[in-house]
């Protein structure tokens, strides 16, 4: 994914969940010295609406406080599943975040096109949420089917619609997916042809605070792709850990 990303110039953020960065920290370290950006994704991939409104807090709290204690500084957020409930913006505005990215998966916000604000008891929130579009790796891949070409194709069309709006559009592409062989050409290719449409491809941080200080997007593309992988674990046995921490926790 690196080179590719490398060869096309663009960036990526990759959500991680905070205890699979404590087993593998020279792995998440990797990625901010190759440019891109590390978001919170939670310490465990548990989904928060199970949760009580302090355990939700108490896990994400932990994330941050896990990745601090590894040097890397975090500035955006997806909750596991893009599962959500309404008293986390409240939450997510305590701990001085730039960005989410998974709130914006919420139907009724699916479809937007630029960044937008949460009223919190009438007051906008001062962490930006990104719209996430629906058309995720494990949709196209697990769900539909599709290979290679099929993801690139739908890719490319919905970066086109995109493109006519001048906004903003975010993809959900994980790793253990769009990493493989057959699937990785896909990043270089929708990236590529994403320029050739006057595309910006920064980190979300890079985007959102550029937006926000010049509300522009920068060297006037004439609209901004954000890509995103959420990492959930880096190999099966890291799975089957977790899940076993999870349960002496």
């Amino acid at each position: 994914m690196f080179e590719a990303l490398e060869e096309a110039d663009g960036k990526f953020a990759f959500p991680t969940i905070a205890a699979i960065a404590k087993m593998r920290p020279e792995l998440v370290k990797e990625i901010i010295e190759q440019g891109h950006e590390v978001a919170s994704h939670g310490f465990n991939h548990v989904r928060y609406p199970t949760l009580s409104p302090k355990g939700r807090e108490e896990d994400f709290a932990l994330s941050l406080q896990t990745f601090k204690k590894l040097g890397i500084k975090i500035e955006g957020f997806r909750s596991p599943y893009d599962n959500y409930t309404p008293d986390m913006p409240a939450m997510l505005e305590k701990y001085n975040l730039v960005w989410d990215g998974g709130f914006g998966y919420q139907p009724e916000h699916r479809e937007k096109t630029l960044f937008f604000q949460v009223d919190l008891n009438g007051t906008p929130s001062k962490l930006t949420y990104i719209p996430l579009n629906i058309w995720s790796d494990d949709l196209m891949i697990d769900r539909k089917g599709m290979g290679p070409q099929a993801v690139t194709m739908t890719l490319k069309k919905t970066v086109l619609e995109a493109s006519t709006k001048g906004g903003v559009i975010m993809f959900d592409l994980h790793p253990i997916r769009m990493g493989q062989p057959e699937y990785v050409v896909c990043l270089r290719e929708v990236i590529e042809y994403a320029h050739g449409l006057g595309a910006w491809c920064p980190t979300p941080s890079e985007a959102v605070k550029y937006w926000k200080s010049h509300n522009r997007w920068k060297s006037d593309s004439s609209f901004c792709l954000l890509l995103t992988g959420d990492i959930d674990n880096w190999v099966f046995s890291d799975y089957l850990r977790r899940v076993l921490w999870k349960r002496q926790m």
